[in-house]
């Protein structure tokens, strides 16, 4: 059998009465509907600071993370806790699942060409998911976004289904709208021939990859 673990990728568990109503007054999805969704958890300014993907696992909730960021990210979630009755942490008995194609899992939520995704047990390492999603001209993880450096609308969140603009109000969420309604996304990440990943405006892409999903998003 083909292993499929992203090793890369960690859990957060939350868990708890209101756990919903808690990530979705933080985060720039709505996690109240279905899940999967790819979500970022902001400054106040609207730059980005972590990206996940949020799974429901019956009454709670699975942040698909980076693994370098996991213990960062609990950190900050558990600030905003406060007295609410929220349990936050690490879940090691389920890792993150990616195969380019196949029935397994679901489509990921940004793109579907990404290919699926799903939440089991560890197996062994996959091979060939960083190239297939930079080929892509998909950044993620603070080494391609930063953290607290680029507007969440500039890592491309809007046009990979990773902001809600009908949700009400998140860290962040003034300034994200106003950039959209205003259509002021002047620069964007996009990847380069080399696999680096760099914010360059959208009128001087130059020799960037620009994918489809793109060109159809800024043609709009």
């Amino acid at each position: 059998m083909t292993d499929t673990t992203l090793t890369d990728r960690a859990l957060i568990r939350l868990s708890g009465d209101g756990v919903r109503d808690f990530l979705q007054g933080l985060v720039t999805n709505d996690v109240a509907g279905p899940l999967p969704v790819w979500a970022g958890l902001l400054t106040p300014q609207g730059k980005a600071l972590f990206e996940f993907l949020v799974w429901a696992d019956g009454d709670d909730l699975l942040i698909d993370c980076e693994t370098e960021q996991a213990e960062a990210l609990a950190r900050r979630l558990m600030l905003y806790r406060l007295r609410k009755p929220i349990v936050i942490a690490r879940e090691p008995a389920l890792a993150v699942h990616w195969a380019k194609d196949g029935a397994e899992g679901v489509p990921d939520p940004r793109l579907p060409a990404l290919g699926r995704r799903w939440i089991a047990p560890a197996d062994g390492a996959v091979d060939g998911w960083r190239e297939h999603r930079l080929g892509l001209g998909v950044p993620e993880g603070v080494a391609e976004l930063g953290s607290d450096k680029n507007l969440w609308l500039e890592c491309n969140a809007d046009l990979l289904h990773g902001v809600s603009f009908t949700k009400g109000c998140y860290v962040g969420q003034e300034n994200t709208a106003r950039m959209n309604w205003r259509n002021k996304v002047n620069r964007r990440l996009v990847v380069l021939p080399d696999g680096s990943v760099e914010r360059r405006s959208v009128d001087k892409l130059g020799d960037a990859l620009v994918p489809d999903w793109m060109c159809e998003g800024l043609a709009g």
